[in-house]
């Protein structure tokens, strides 16, 4: 799809810790920055057409922006199966809804992440072959960044289903970043090939024995230092992952902000070393990775961080436009079709 080609987004606006206060002001910064979006914003219509009416967006911009009235709110510590039950007319699900019916290309939420997977599931269907979905995002590394899957969707998998998810994002990424051929780690606790689970072991002979760019096992330090474009692991083992690299972020700007304000020398030091420091935060910005994928479903759904701020979830929906526009669940059900029959030969030990 061209990139000039119109995209219509849902939006669960009144998901998330900070709802309206963050879903409206970067909504507005989304349609500045793309020109051809349209976007429905999901929720209390009452309370969204105010919310727009304070920010008092230009016309042009208002235009672009629907209200689709839903009247309940999905809690962010609410069970899944409850929402999915009880909540059918919730933003988190008619924003799905939307998505179902033709109306919206694609979801962006900030919401109770297992309500809006169980809730995307039900609604939305996996693609044929695959048999959960997973939660796929960038993360900062060395060589630019890397993609992770499966970063909390399931806690436990089979080897089959890792070797789904290897699939999954070597599509996603070949859509997005249009490499032909990524390559593909499976994250483990060594790169010998004696190492690991029987889980991990079989999971590494169904990857040896496909098409894909398969490399080898990675070690948790070499997520961000070595060259890989897809690293396949449990939502267990990958959300963990995810909230080490975020913590030790964080622990290093506390350090590098401790030294520099040490003494009048060291904040001398730091006005001298601004201009890195601030092309470092800005690299380093976890906003600037918001925005991840559930990946395996019959439809594109993005999941924000519930904590997200405007330029955070602007960010989210930056990623909802880019999978539209490169038709990402098409891609990933082609790249299916030649995987998968391979998978039955090669778990059996015949490959």
């Amino acid at each position: 799809m061209p990139a000039t080609a119109p995209v219509v987004l849902s939006i669960d606006a009144m998901g998330g810790d900070h709802g309206l206060q963050t879903t409206v002001d970067a909504a507005l910064l989304a349609l500045a920055e793309h020109e051809g979006l349209q976007l429905v914003l999901v929720g209390d219509e009452s309370l969204v057409e105010a919310a727009l009416k304070a920010r008092k967006p230009a016309a042009l911009l208002r235009a672009r922006i629907a209200v689709q009235h839903a009247a309940e709110v999905v809690g962010m510590d609410e069970a899944p199966s409850k929402a999915l039950r009880n909540k059918k007319d919730s933003s988190l699900r008619v924003a799905i809804n939307l998505v179902r019916d033709g109306r919206a290309q694609a979801v962006v939420s900030a919401g109770n992440t297992g309500a809006l997977m169980a809730t995307a599931k039900f609604v939305l269907k996996t693609l044929p072959g695959i048999d959960r979905p997973a939660i796929i995002s960038p993360i900062p590394s060395m060589s630019g960044h890397v993609h992770m899957l499966d970063l909390g969707a399931n806690a436990e998998c089979s080897a089959e289903q890792l070797f789904q998810f290897a699939v999954m994002g070597s599509a996603l990424v070949t859509a997005i970043h249009g490499i032909e051929r990524p390559r593909v780690a499976l994250l483990n606790i060594g790169e010998e090939e004696i190492k690991g689970n029987e889980v991990i072991k079989q999971t590494a002979h169904l990857l040896q024995a496909s098409q894909l760019n398969y490399i080898g096992f990675v070690e948790g330090d070499g997520v961000f230092l070595r060259d890989i474009d897809v690293v396949v692991c449990d939502g267990f083992t990958g959300n963990i992952a995810l909230k080490t690299g975020e913590g030790v972020a964080k622990l290093i700007y506390h350090y590098i902000k401790q030294e520099f304000t040490r003494s009048a020398f060291t904040k001398l030091a730091a006005l001298a070393a601004m201009p890195a420091l601030k092309a470092l935060g800005k690299r380093m910005d976890p906003r600037n990775y918001n925005g991840a994928s559930l990946v395996g479903l019959n439809g594109i759904v993005i999941k924000s961080h519930g904590s997200a701020d405007a330029l955070a979830f602007a960010a989210a929906i930056r990623v909802a436009v880019r999978e539209v526009q490169h038709d990402v669940p098409a891609r990933i059900s082609r790249l299916l079709a030649v995987a998968l029959p391979q998978l039955p030969k090669a778990a059996s030990g015949e490959a």
